[in-house]
């Protein structure tokens, strides 16, 4: 049977891509590589044994992981290439299965690397930390033991004399900063990748609350026209507290705003407060938020930097002091404005040393939207109508504090006349 025209060409097409194929590959011209599948992780559970304790995750492939133990707190780190956690949030966060591992968490660490941090309840040793086929995929496999406690100290300072000569920072992958000539908002949506932050009781996680804010907030911003926005972090990744402090810098920044979302053992609490940095918290509560909040590194398995290197000479105390006031300025504005936006904790002007507020030359806000141990709160910062309206009055004010430093720039100096 004769084939129509129509299908005669498309016959004739395929036999000549394959002729020409089969001729590159004879010269020894090889087709571009398809990129490697991602790695998924699709399940994690504690196996607890007589003496022993292992954390699996079912993998899609095998990986290389490397383990290492970290004191103070007690932890067992394990750092992989790049894996998507498709995980049900709740899980790992209070497995209360063994005596060995307490909890355990995940997530991004840096471009193409992936990491687990274990809260160990006692002393353990690492017996492995491996793939073995599973089905179709792959298991990955942390067993641990228990040890002494002089033993574990040991091999953590072990551990962290060759990490300190070896680990590259997460920072190091940071894009380059991009000259404006608007001034420069830099946001930050709080903790990130293996660092999760808060988290609610059905899951909820503050790292992806407060990111999808700063987005809605940047792009009330940007549609103003009259500022450029810059975020910390563009994708769930983790992030030092310096670093995000050196974009600020890197950025030529005019305005610095970290955005989080906290929980309470009081679940009765609620509002937004705005934070300003300050030697000396202004209550406990804030001296306790601040607290929680600078250990977010070690959340992420990473020892803490050094703050910023401050010179003490009378023009860094001058510029210091001036910042100061405009961060306090900003947040009286920003509690202004957030009336119209929702609740208002009973305290919502706070202060206290927060790391990411600590730029001397850079007027810095923490802006915590609510707590997520609170049901009318967690009710708000679950909702995209919400999100949208208080972005935008978050922006009035950012907006209406730039317009009060420029009119207050304009305005001509009073001179005193002579006697």
């Amino acid at each position: 049977m004769r084939q129509p025209p129509f299908c005669r060409k498309k016959t004739s097409s395929r036999l000549a891509f394959g002729a020409a194929a089969a001729v590159l590959a004879g010269l020894g011209v090889a087709r571009a590589a398809e990129p490697p599948a991602p790695i998924s992780a699709i399940a994690g559970h504690v196996e607890t044994l007589a003496d022993h304790a292992r954390l699996v995750f079912e993998l899609t492939q095998a990986v290389k992981a490397n383990a290492h133990v970290s004191a103070n707190p007690a932890r067992v780190i394990v750092d992989l290439p790049e894996v998507a956690f498709h995980i049900d949030p709740k899980d790992g966060h209070a497995s209360g299965k063994s005596k060995l591992l307490k909890s355990y968490r995940y997530g991004q660490f840096a471009p193409g690397r992936s990491r687990v941090v274990i809260d160990l309840a006692a002393p353990a040793q690492i017996l492995r930390a491996e793939s073995e086929p599973a089905g179709d995929g792959s298991r990955l496999i942390v067993e641990l033991a228990p040890t002494s406690e002089a033993q574990f100290n040991a091999a953590a300072a072990q551990s962290a004399a060759a990490l300190a000569q070896a680990e590259p920072t997460p920072a190091e992958a940071t894009a380059a900063a991009t000259p404006s000539d608007k001034p420069v908002v830099v946001i930050d949506p709080g903790h990130g990748g293996v660092d999760m932050g808060a988290t609610g009781k059905h899951g909820e996680q503050e790292k992806a609350v407060v990111f999808e804010f700063a987005r809605a907030l940047a792009a009330k911003i940007e549609a103003g026209g009259r500022l450029k926005t810059v975020l910390t972090r563009n994708e769930d990744i983790f992030l030092p507290l310096n670093e995000r402090v050196q974009i600020a810098h890197r950025n030529n920044a005019a305005l610095f705003l970290s955005i989080h979302a906290d929980t309470l053992a009081e679940g009765h609490v609620e509002g937004a407060t705005v934070y300003t940095v300050s030697t000396k918290a202004s209550d406990a509560e804030a001296a306790k938020i601040a607290e929680k909040e600078n250990l977010a590194d070690k959340a992420a398995g990473v020892e803490s930097k050094q703050d910023v290197e401050q010179v003490g000479d009378i023009l860094f105390e001058l510029t210091q002091r001036e910042t100061r006031a405009f961060s306090a300025q900003f947040s009286q504005t920003l509690i202004s404005h957030w009336k119209e936006a929702g609740s208002l904790n009973k305290n919502p002007a706070r202060a206290a040393g927060f790391v990411v507020l600590k730029s001397y030359d850079i007027p810095s806000v923490l802006l915590e939207l609510g707590y997520l141990s609170s049901e009318k709160d967690l009710a708000r910062l679950t909702s995209v109508e919400w999100r949208d309206r208080a972005a935008g009055k978050t922006a009035e004010a950012i907006e209406a504090f730039f317009a009060a430093r420029s009119r207050e720039a304009r305005a001509p100096v009073k001179q005193e006349r002579p006697q």
